[in-house]
């Protein structure tokens, strides 16, 4: 969060994505945060634009994306290297080390550090904690050891690298979960310190769309009246849970009951999904529309559906279980996950097993029921929506105490590897400074030179025309000279050929005396 220099209580709040170091692929910074929090482009915008509209001064700090375009964002971008790791994660990286970014936020002010990612990001954060005097802020959100599982190879590496991201975490001023499920995945990583649960919100506006809104987005699919639609949201990848969807699925075909079945989003799993769902049979009743960025198409295929599938044990906070419960769609999700952690059974949400026949045997009962899917749709409208108004609120009010507490003295107690960071986040700071001096220095320089070539073009001006001056009166005086060099020149001519006369005649008399003597010898 970047502040002015009088740092008033606005000035001290911050939007929960000021700090992200793992983005998708995609080459908008909105997407990291659908990647990472389960927020879309425009819940983002309005969490930004909610928090500006407040007054409070927001820099989004992400690593560079090749094709990147940031300049529709209604706030500052900052880009920092990276690393391209889209094929094994499916997101680049940042790099840990941002000279330029370092000297930038210590010039304008920073109220909060506020990081997304335990990893690059909070090693960036602990390097510029002291650089900019500001406490540091992490949302634990994921499951980064499956992350860190599929980049590194070896359990010794692995090992290391949760040891470090654990390291990470306890440094940080104050930690935030989504859920307390995601606490206890942070303390089962070997975290023993605090942590705060800060669910998300969502940006859809409760209730149903209206039947014609509906039909505009979702009339050219093969949707038939009558038909049963069940609907999962967020990327295809296997550990969503997708192959218990798609062998519940087949399972309920087989026992003759019809049905279409949504999959909305994209993933690097996404071809094998499609290959799974050709060899179960099952391609003519599964929909594919692919990623879905405008809120309201959102909101159209949740009010379209009749119950919602997220059998995802991955998620720490299933956002889209409160995005569907805000359209009054029921979700049938898996008991004891982060997802259904505010879910009652049969009140709220319908909980399962985490198998395909426990999801199968449910979904028989239910399509049996369909008075009941309206009544928990109902209830969960009203008992899980929580809008984004109110969880940013929540957020920002607590930024107040984490600064407060950090200003007042309260702080953690350094140990050796924090001032390791705080030495490197000093070297980047004075790196960067060296680096903006350059760049005014070679400014400074460029309009210095400009200076110089008008003042050579001047000279330029006035040396060509004393030239030309010069040679108009050099031509004059060739001219006056012209008829006494001429008069010079034919005396010189006129006494060289009367020397060459006289040289002829004796000449000739030698050559002939030559000749006789040739003949007296011959």
């Amino acid at each position: 969060m970047k502040s002015p220099p009088s740092l008033s209580l606005a000035d001290h709040r911050l939007l929960d994505l000021v700090w992200s170091s793992e983005p998708i692929s995609s080459p908008q910074l909105c997407k990291l945060a659908q990647a990472q929090l389960g927020w879309k482009r425009t819940t983002t915008y309005t969490v930004i634009k909610r928090l500006t509209e407040r007054g409070d001064a927001v820099t989004v700090a992400t690593p560079a994306v090749p094709g990147a375009d940031d300049s529709a964002f209604p706030f500052p971008v900052l880009r920092y290297p990276s690393f391209d790791t889209r094929k094994k994660l499916g997101y680049v990286s940042g790099r840990p080390f941002s000279p330029e970014l370092a000297a930038r936020l210590q010039k304008e002010g920073v109220g909060v550090l506020h990081t997304h990612c335990p990893i690059v990001s909070t090693f960036l954060a602990r390097e510029l904690r002291d650089v900019v005097d500001a406490p540091i802020v992490l949302t634990y959100h994921t499951k980064f050891d499956i992350d860190i599982a599929k980049a590194v190879r070896g359990k010794l590496l692995q090992e290391s690298a949760i040891h470090a991201l654990v390291q990470n975490i306890s440094a940080c001023d104050e930690v935030w979960t989504v859920s307390h499920g995601a606490g206890e995945s942070l303390r089962s990583l070997g975290y023993q310190g605090d942590y705060l649960v800060m669910p998300n919100g969502v940006d859809l506006p409760r209730g149903r769309l209206a039947p014609e809104e509906i039909r505009a987005v979702t009339g050219g699919f093969d949707l038939p009246d009558g038909v049963p639609c069940f609907l999962f949201v967020g990327r295809l990848m296997w550990y969503k849970g997708i192959r218990i969807i798609l062998d519940a699925l087949a399972s309920l075909r087989d026992r003759g009951q019809p049905f279409r079945m949504v999959f909305l989003g994209g993933g690097v799993d996404e071809p094998n999904i499609r290959k799974y769902t050709e060899e179960l049979g099952l391609t003519d009743r599964c929909l594919f529309p692919g990623s879905v960025r405008d809120r309201q198409t959102l909101r159209a295929w949740y009010c379209r559906a009749d119950l919602f599938l997220f059998p995802s044990t991955f998620d720490t906070n299933g956002l889209v279980v409160r995005e569907a419960a805000a359209c009054g769609l029921p979700s049938v999700l898996i008991r004891g996950s982060c997802a259904a952690e505010d879910v009652t059974d049969g009140v709220t949400g319908f909980l399962i097993e985490e198998n395909a026949p426990s999801m199968a045997a449910c979904l028989t009962e239910l399509l049996r029921t369909p008075e009941k899917l309206r009544s928990v749709g109902k209830a969960a409208e009203e008992g899980l929506y929580l809008s984004w108004a109110d969880a940013v609120d929540h957020a920002a009010a607590h930024y107040e105490t984490v600064m407060e507490r950090y200003r007042s003295g309260q702080r953690r107690k350094p140990t050796l590897p924090d001032e390791m960071f705080r030495s490197v986040g000093e070297l980047m700071a004075l790196s960067g400074q060296i680096s903006a001096f350059g760049e005014e220095l070679s400014q400074e320089l460029r309009c210095g030179g400009s200076e110089v070539a008008n003042k050579m073009r001047t000279g330029y001006e006035e040396t060509k025309e004393k030239l030309v001056s010069g040679g108009e009166e050099f031509a004059r005086k060739l001219r006056e000279n012209q008829a006494e060099t001429k008069e010079k020149f034919l005396a010189t001519g006129e006494e060289l050929a009367r020397k060459m006369r006289e040289n002829q005649a004796e000449s000739r008399e030698r050559w002939d005396s030559f000749c006789q003597m040739l003949d007296r010898y011959l």
